[in-house]
């Protein structure tokens, strides 16, 4: 077999495992902030591809433009000095048309890459229909700390219901950063701030925000693929103000915490990470996760009276392998739990074998918290610790749920994939089916 079939055999698998995201992502409401400096990269004509490619699988697309370093420019070639206070920019009523114009500039140039459809491109055949206008209405910042912010502004409305129309008509919107008043005025925003309020008003399905850091690092300068809403938050809190991520990490936690299901910081230095972050498992960037309620979590003694609530009702319907709670808190060590408002909600343990596998078992998930992401966080939890403790495969028996384990990257075995010890422990009579994934490939 040839080095071609082999990347043809990649593609199509990578291709097979991107499906369950396609489908989930279909007519589904995605606001993206694009800063001015994304726009100057080298790699925006491939980011303008990713969104004409998101377009025709059905993904609606609302774009905010940012313009920071064409604004300083544009300022700079005046001998204009720029003030900025709390994060905002000072706009003064000389400096308004330098801005508008900045603006006006890379909206033409978004729409006219969005235009393009040269054959032989990524782009070829896109026809992508993109809508600008007076959609975001503002009101001015005023006076703060007893600085005038002349022409500096904040989003007071979005026009969702004309912009939902524009939507259903398989446009993609494009909102600048500037807003205006029903006074005939013009003001000049945050993007990040369009890009946060936009999400929020619009009930968007996630806020995507391109940055220049591929996203939040642990201690260890490791990348946090997920994050829980209230841990980003004491993250902005340590930022320092010239930290450039600061201002994109704190626009994801405050849709988060105001409705918007999922966030995501992405780099727009890292080519094709848009695509990675919304249509792999493994993503491209940190996800800043909704609900800072919930805590996944080992579990401990005191978990052992919610966990048998939790999983009795499965046990009697044959699902699970009855536990007797004597087994459970003796094998506490072994489970994750997801815990909301202090009851267990989720649970899922990790026994490792000889050879370097490890069984999934026991994955519940109260029927009352279902249709969310919580059996993915589990999975990804007993995933890490699976690594940590240096197993390579992942193996689980189940008579009830093959399919979401397959849509999840396992691949059906036999007793045979089984460590020896486990095959001497298989019930031929319950006749489970067995899942492996090999975690060297995640």
């Amino acid at each position: 077999m040839g080095e071609d079939t082999h990347s043809d055999l990649n593609y199509v698998d990578w291709f097979r495992h991107s499906s369950p995201y396609i489908n989930s992502h279909r007519n589904k409401t995605f606001v993206i902030f694009i800063p001015g400096e994304a726009i100057e990269s080298p790699l925006f004509p491939n980011i303008i591809s990713d969104l004409a490619l998101m377009d025709s699988l059905g993904v609606r697309l609302v774009l905010v433009q940012g313009a920071r370093p064409q604004i300083e420019r544009v300022l700079q070639n005046r001998h204009l000095s720029s003030d900025i206070h709390c994060g905002f920019r000072v706009t003064p009523q000389d400096h308004l048309l330098d801005i508008m114009q900045a603006s006006a500039a890379v909206r033409v140039q978004l729409e006219a890459q969005l235009s393009m459809g040269l054959a032989n491109t990524p782009m070829a055949g896109a026809r992508l229909k993109v809508c600008s206008g007076n959609y975001v209405i503002a009101r001015p910042l005023g006076i703060v700390d007893g600085i005038d912010f002349g022409h500096s502004g904040e989003v007071r409305r979005i026009d969702s219901d004309a912009i939902f129309r524009l939507l259903k008509d398989d446009n993609m919107v494009l909102l600048p950063h500037l807003g205006f008043s029903p006074t005939g005025e013009v003001f000049n925003l945050k993007g990040e701030d369009v890009a946060t309020q936009a999400a929020i008003q619009l009930k968007a399905d996630k806020l995507i925000m391109f940055n220049e850091k591929e996203g939040i690092l642990n201690s260890e300068e490791q990348l946090l693929s997920e994050i829980l809403a209230h841990d980003a938050q004491q993250i902005v809190n340590k930022m320092d103000d010239q930290d450039s991520t600061k201002g994109t990490l704190k626009a994801c936690v405050d849709a988060v915490k105001n409705g918007v299901p999922r966030a995501h910081l992405i780099s727009y230095n890292e080519n094709g990470g848009l695509i990675r972050e919304l249509f792999t498992r493994e993503g491209a960037g940190t996800m800043v996760d909704e609900d800072s309620y919930e805590q996944l979590r080992s579990a401990n003694i005191d978990d052992v009276g919610g966990m048998m609530a939790l999983l009795e009702p499965l046990e009697e319907k044959g699902v699970l392998v009855r536990r007797s709670r004597e087994l459970l808190e003796n094998e506490i060590e072994r489970f994750l739990i997801i815990e909301r408002d202090g009851a267990i909600v989720a649970c899922a343990a990790l026994y490792p074998f000889e050879e370097g596998s490890g069984e999934l078992a026991c994955l519940a998930v109260s029927p009352d918290y279902r249709g969310s992401n919580r059996g993915e966080r589990l999975l990804k939890g007993i995933e890490s610790e699976a690594q940590k403790q240096g197993l390579s495969t992942l193996f689980l028996l189940t008579t009830r749920t093959a399919h979401w384990f397959l849509e999840r990257g396992f691949v059906a075995g036999s007793v045979s994939h089984l460590p020896v010890k486990k095959q001497a422990l298989y019930n031929y009579q319950r006749n489970s089916k067995i899942f492996v994934r090999d975690l060297t490939k995640n």
